[in-house]
């Protein structure tokens, strides 16, 4: 039997009126495919600017601004390349540079006049290796195991990924420690203005699963007195070394490598416990035992910050959705986290004073007291 044709839409203004349908015609418009077409976009989107970076299209553009200047952009005057130019200098293909180049233009992350090419304010800020915000080093390994998606079919039916980067986290973790660093140590430095711990004396930080330790890094910059107890696995904690030594911040660090579940915390011995996205790759279990331990190793009136993607009403805020799916693709345990649920695992961890906060756009942390006795 053949389908019903779909109707098209002037027939609709004809057939569906209140006195033939009882509804306005309105309501039967065709809804637009802008959405599906977006996803299956989604894919394409990805590699092109993942295959940008690779060639350093970014970057050969910025090294272009200390060049004669050609044009003018919105940000300023700059040198605008033409797509043969840019193919000798990459050692690349010209025809198909240009049509990279035309899709990272229609991706609005760079601008063309005529047949020339420059970068726009957003590339320059989060897509040239030297960027204020570069997320260069982030846009590569922020997916995940690729195959995992590939198979998330197969990981919806089973409940368990096909290659959990937990059989090697630190393969996975290290090149995403280097590519988040300066975002979260943006937000963790404007994160003082809630906070304020600028303002207290000689604090004691404990920073656990710190990544590349973008939290203790800003508050030990902000506060000269400040000493911070670094934790992350024995293949990734180098990385807070570096990036500790480079924010001259090293001398005041002390670095205790091993699993932040078994590692040994001193009670009562720290002013602020950091739980920098860690959370949402443990599942509510896991998270919990965290939590419990950053209670136990707070001083009365010590505070936890608990920073991660939140999923709820707050506000909208697909990112966050999709970083939890992309922990369920790529972890045995992770999983979205809501706000409320991460509320309530502080409250009954015997956290007070529980607030949201948002440093800079959609990061957010959740900072809470320990009572100065628990109740």
């Amino acid at each position: 039997m053949s389908q019903p044709r779909d109707p098209p839409y002037p027939e609709l203004k004809k057939t569906h009126t209140m006195a033939r349908a009882g509804r306005p015609w309105t309501d039967h418009r065709p809804p637009a495919a802008a959405p599906v077409w977006a996803a299956i976009e989604g894919l394409g989107r990805y590699y092109a600017l993942a295959a940008a970076l690779e060639l350093g299209l970014f970057d050969a553009l910025a090294a272009a601004d200390e060049g004669p200047v050609t044009g003018n952009s919105p940000g300023g005057s700059q040198s605008l390349v033409t797509a043969a130019d840019l193919a000798r200098r990459l050692g690349a293909s010209e025809p198909h540079l240009e049509s990279l180049l035309d899709s990272v233009t229609a991706m609005g992350l760079l601008e063309r006049t005529g047949g020339t090419y420059g970068l726009n304010d957003t590339a320059r800020r989060y897509l040239t290796r030297d960027g204020p915000a570069s997320m260069a080093e982030l846009v590569p390994v922020a997916p995940g195991p690729v195959g995992n998606w590939t198979r998330l079919a197969d990981t919806v039916r089973t409940g368990r990924p096909a290659a959990p980067i937990d059989d090697d986290p630190a393969a996975f973790y290290r090149p995403l420690t280097q590519g988040t660093f300066t975002t979260v140590w943006r937000s963790a430095a404007r994160a003082d203005l809630k906070i304020g711990y600028s303002r207290m004396r000689a604090p004691r930080i404990l920073d656990l699963g710190a990544g590349g330790a973008p939290w203790s890094i800003a508050m030990l910059e902000a506060c000269g007195d400040g000493r911070a107890v670094i934790n992350d696995l024995d293949g990734v904690i180098d990385i807070a070394r570096a990036k500790a030594a480079e924010h001259g911040v090293a001398d005041r660090c002390q670095f205790r490598p091993g699993d932040y579940h078994a590692i040994d915390i001193e009670d009562g011995g720290y002013d602020i416990v950091v739980l920098g996205h860690v959370c949402r790759t443990e599942g509510p279990a896991g998270a919990r035992r965290l939590i419990d331990r950053a209670y136990g190793a707070l001083r009365p009136e010590g505070r936890v910050v608990l920073a991660d993607y939140f999923v709820d009403q707050l506000k909208a805020n697909p990112h966050a959705v999709l970083m939890g799916l992309t922990m369920m693709t790529s972890t045995v345990n992770g999983f979205p986290i809501a706000s409320r649920q991460a509320a309530a695992w502080l409250a009954d961890a015997g956290f007070e004073a529980v607030r949201l906060i948002e440093p800079i756009g959609f990061q957010f942390a959740y900072v809470a007291a320990k009572p100065r006795s628990r109740p």
